[in-house]
């Protein structure tokens, strides 16, 4: 179960409200400094869907956590296994992936980003997941990619036939336009969404572990009253980039 669930009701608020705070004050001073180019649960089935937007958890998750990733954000490499590993580990929250490359890491994050699309379009949610693990732990990083001489496994001919298409490339495509119309200019950016309520929240950066769950604890605790207060909370996106925590 869940370790927000276990948070005195009391505390919850204080709790929520100080993680957040914080957060907002590592994330902006990060911001200012960064260059412009910017387990003891089970682990839960990843979700066997055809298409985008990919799943990595239960389909029957309350809570949806939207990840903004670029293949070759630094902070993003680093950040995204360990994400799913926090999955794993969390039930109740399937995280779903949305392609974000920046115009620095052109044309290797797109690049990359289609392979994965296209590891998904052949081979299902399991072959996605599997092709951004592999992405992440052989990137160079920072526009760099992969090396020539590397290919990941089981890269089929059908595969390779969807990189020549322009399938993939739209999907990425537009999935970039809808994140920068949405105001999300840096990666990594979470958009964690309850499933119930219809809230969301806006955490920008490699956020840690309490800060989620206290995420998850506002989400659950916070009662809707009016319309007004069903606004979503969002965090500032004050820079174009890469975005540590």
């Amino acid at each position: 179960m869940p370790r927000y669930l276990f948070i005195p009701r009391r505390r919850r608020g204080l709790l929520a409200m100080l993680s957040f705070t914080l957060l907002a004050a590592v994330g902006g001073a990060v911001l200012l400094s960064n260059s412009p180019q910017q387990d003891s649960s089970p682990a839960p089935p990843t979700t066997a869907i055809s298409g985008p937007p990919w799943l990595y958890g239960s389909s029957t998750a309350r809570f949806t956590l939207v990840v903004y990733a670029d293949f070759e954000c630094p902070y993003c490499q680093a950040y995204i296994p360990q994400l799913m590993r926090w999955i794993k580990s969390n039930p109740d929250v399937a995280l779903q992936w949305h392609h974000l490359p920046l115009a620095a890491h052109e044309p290797a994050a797109s690049r990359e980003a289609q392979l994965a699309e296209c590891f998904g379009g052949t081979g299902g949610a399991p072959m996605f997941w599997e092709a951004v693990e592999w992405i992440y732990g052989h990137t160079r990083g920072n526009g760099q990619g992969v090396a020539e001489s590397n290919s990941p496994p089981g890269l089929s001919t059908a595969t390779q036939a969807c990189m020549k298409s322009e399938q993939a490339a739209a999907i990425v495509r537009t999935q970039t336009e809808e994140a920068t119309a949405a105001g999300i200019r840096a990666t990594p950016t979470l958009q964690l969404l309850d499933g119930e309520t219809g809230r969301t929240v806006k955490l920008e950066g490699a956020v840690d572990d309490d800060v989620l769950l206290s995420a998850l604890d506002w989400l659950s605790s916070v009662p809707i009253v009016n319309d007004e207060e069903s606004t979503p909370l969002r965090m500032p996106v004050e820079d174009v980039g890469d975005t540590s925590r």
